[in-house]
């Protein structure tokens, strides 16, 4: 059951993690020093140690993460460019983490799975098609390899996946229906790890059903279900293993792309929400439908460049110019 007054009071300790624990400043500090880093590396062309490059994109993300929490939390910004560069970093995380597959094959991932697909569904809201599609490559390729690692808790990941493989009509594992289940299935025949894998997701299993009911009614009371769930995880900011973090606790993303979805269907979706949730700052980021690229970050664009030299293997070479 929601506890309002648990869930004001973690929302208050969110925006403050990002001015009395997670300072601005300090996170700029750290983003300055491996700029140096960086740079040495690019000038000398140190290809035997560039996974410090893939290492540094950690830093990069963390950068505009912090400046986005500053904008929309602490400014009361709505603008989404910020939040775009973070989740560029992420596919390039994605596309580095690749070239070392062979040579380092226990170096720790860059990403995990949840990211991944926040960023594939925010490509896809956001219009970049030929990303969306390379990133999508990507995830189906190493589907529960070690680059692509599926074993993974969150139900609202598994519902984003499913709901864009419906969307979208594709599918993973020969599966865009009950997919988690498939997955846990074929991963325990294949002796992969699927214990974290949930058998069910909640809310998400309901909606999965009804998600293109023609019935605004219909689709107001579940997304009324799926703010209730939300809510109550946030509200265990610091312990919740789902919506527990303060990247994310209180961006109702999972929402916003059903909401995205339907839009592009034509199926009514609701004009108005009456809760903290999706009265947020985050909630209400304004996403232009296609949203334009944003100018690059000038230490991703040396990575960028210096993998696409030295690489002719690395994926980005295989397509062109991206983001732009």
């Amino acid at each position: 059951m929601l506890n309002s007054k648990k869930l004001d009071m973690a929302y208050k300790r969110y925006g403050k993690n990002f001015v009395d624990g997670i300072k601005f400043e300090d996170i700029k500090e750290e983003y300055e020093d491996n700029k140096s880093e960086i740079i040495n590396i690019v000038e000398l062309n140190a290809v035997e140690k560039d996974h410090i490059l893939l290492i540094d994109l950690s830093t990069i993300f963390s950068y505009y993460l912090s400046k986005w929490k500053n904008d929309v939390l602490i400014n009361g910004g709505n603008k989404a460019e910020l939040f775009k560069h973070m989740q560029m970093v992420v596919f390039y995380q994605c596309m580095g983490q690749d070239l070392y597959k062979i040579r380092y094959p226990q170096m720790a991932l860059e990403y995990s799975f949840r990211e991944v697909i926040t960023a594939l569904i925010h490509f896809t809201m956001f219009g970049w098609e030929k990303e969306e599609h390379i990133l999508f490559d990507f995830i189906v390729n190493n589907f529960g390899e070690r680059l692509m690692e599926a074993n993974d808790w969150n139900k609202h990941t598994w519902f984003l996946l499913e709901l864009y493989l419906q969307y979208k009509n594709k599918a993973i594992m020969e599966s865009n229906q009950k997919l988690n289940l498939t997955v846990k299935e074929r991963f325990m025949e294949a002796g992969l790890k699927c214990d974290l894998i949930p058998e069910d997701l909640d809310v998400y299993d309901e909606v999965l059903e009804r998600w293109s009911t023609p019935d605004l009614e219909e689709i107001e009371t579940m997304i009324n279900k799926m703010t209730i769930f939300h809510s109550t995880l946030a509200s265990g900011l610091g312990h919740s293993i789902e919506f527990g973090d303060f990247v994310y606790a209180f961006y109702p993303y999972e929402i916003l792309f059903l909401i995205f979805v339907r839009n592009k269907l034509g199926l009514p979706v609701p004009e108005h929400f009456d809760n903290l949730l999706m009265d947020t700052p985050e909630a209400k980021m304004a996403v232009k439908d296609p949203e334009p690229y944003p100018e690059w970050d000038p230490l991703l664009r040396l990575i960028d460049t210096f993998y696409r030299k030295n690489y002719p293997e690395y994926i980005p070479n295989k397509h062109g110019e991206l983001f732009q």
